[in-house]
Order: C-alpha cells, then sequence, then structure tokens
C-alpha cells in the first residue's frame, strides 16, 4: 500500500503540467482528439519508463549513500524548479526565438518554448491538436519526467506502479483539464507547478527518512 500511494504521487505530480496544458487548449476552444490524447500519454509514460529503468540498471553500481543523495538532490532541485516555474517559463519565453518556428521533435529551441508555452503546439492553427503536433507537446511535457524518473528509480520507487499510474493520470489529467479549461470563457491560464514542486519536495524529504 505505501508504494502504491508512493508510485500514485510520483506520476500524478507529473501530470499536472498535462492538466495545465489541457487547460489552457480548453480555454482556446482548441481540440484534443482522443487519438492526440493518445499519443500523448504513451509517450510522456514511454520517457519516464525508460528513465525509471535507466536508473534501476544503474542502481546496483552505486554506493547505497550515493544512490540516495543522488535521488534526494534531483527530486529536491526539481521540485525547487517547480516551485519557481514561473520565473523559469518567462525567461524561456523572453529568449526564445520567433514563434513561426517550425515545430520539429529535434528542434530544442521549439520544444522549450512548448514547455513555457504548450498552446503553441496548435502550429497550423486549427484549433484541433493533430498527431504529428501532440507528438512535439508530448516530448516537452517530458522534460520533467526524464529526470523525476530518474530520481524515483535511485529512490527505489515501484517502477511498474509508477508508469501504470502514469498511463492512467496523464490521460485522465489532460482531459480534465480540456474540459475545465472549456469551460473559461476567455482564453486562460493556470499554474499548479507551484503544487507538483511542493509534493516533489516533500517525496525527495521521504527519500532520506
Amino acid at each position: 500500500m505505501f508504494s502504491m500511494v508512493e508510485a500514485a504521487l510520483f506520476a500524478s505530480t507529473l501530470s499536472l503540467d498535462a492538466m495545465a496544458a489541457g487547460f489552457a487548449y480548453g480555454a482556446n476552444k482548441t481540440k484534443i482528439p482522443i487519438h492526440s490524447a493518445t499519443i500523448i500519454n504513451l509517450i510522456c509514460s514511454g520517457i519516464l519508463a525508460l528513465s525509471l529503468f535507466f536508473g534501476i540498471l544503474l542502481r546496483p553500481f552505486l554506493p547505497q549513500r550515493l544512490t540516495v543523495g543522488l535521488a534526494f538532490t534531483l527530486l529536491f532541485s526539481i521540485g525547487i524548479v517547480k516551485l519557481l516555474d514561473g520565473v523559469m517559463k518567462s525567461i524561456i519565453r523572453k529568449y526564445s526565438i520567433d514563434k513561426k518556428i517550425s515545430g520539429s521533435l529535434f528542434n530544442i529551441n521549439f520544444v522549450l518554448q512548448l514547455y513555457a508555452n504548450p498552446q503553441d503546439a496548435d502550429i497550423d492553427a486549427s484549433k484541433s491538436i493533430s498527431p504529428t503536433e501532440a507528438a512535439i507537446l508530448a516530448v516537452a511535457l517530458s522534460l520533467d519526467g526524464m529526470a523525476v524518473g530518474f530520481g524515483a528509480a535511485l529512490a527505489n520507487v515501484n517502477a511498474i506502479a509508477v508508469i501504470a499510474w502514469s498511463l492512467l493520470s496523464n490521460f485522465a489529467f489532460l482531459l480534465l483539464g480540456c474540459y475545465l479549461g472549456s469551460k473559461v470563457a476567455q482564453k486562460s491560464t493556470v499554474n499548479v507547478s507551484w503544487l507538483s514542486g511542493v509534493v516533489l519536495i516533500v517525496l525527495a524529504i521521504w527519500s532520506v527518512m
């Protein structure tokens, strides 16, 4: 039961960014079809799974104290970054190049731009997120998941449970965000990154107890 609660907290924390993105789309009257939402979910959960299993493979070769220290440092640092999410995203917006840039999975500037402004994933202004746009958005939403997944693995979290919860929570939070956003009369944004930052800091402290 303890490991399942811990896994649910990790997965749900990472899914908050998907909810915020969904809220922005819903508020802007941009649809995320089920197949696009599925692509976002699978890519985000897949990247999280890769980082988890990489951490699991590396963990036996590291001294226990180093493993605990790395897990705490990663989770705590990302928690602080998430608390300062508004500042980080404003910096990215300020130094990002023109929004008309061609979207690509391999264009790091565009991926960072989507991290700061996820609603910009609708490249063709069709008011609907295509599978290609969904894939690019998923990579942007997974930036935190790569580091958190690795840190969680070092903290000896139940990786299978985290992945299972991720598959459920990412999909549910994204669609919930879209629904809530669609109820807002004007374009708006919601910032829940501070909450994920608090949870990650708590989990970091939990990992060394």
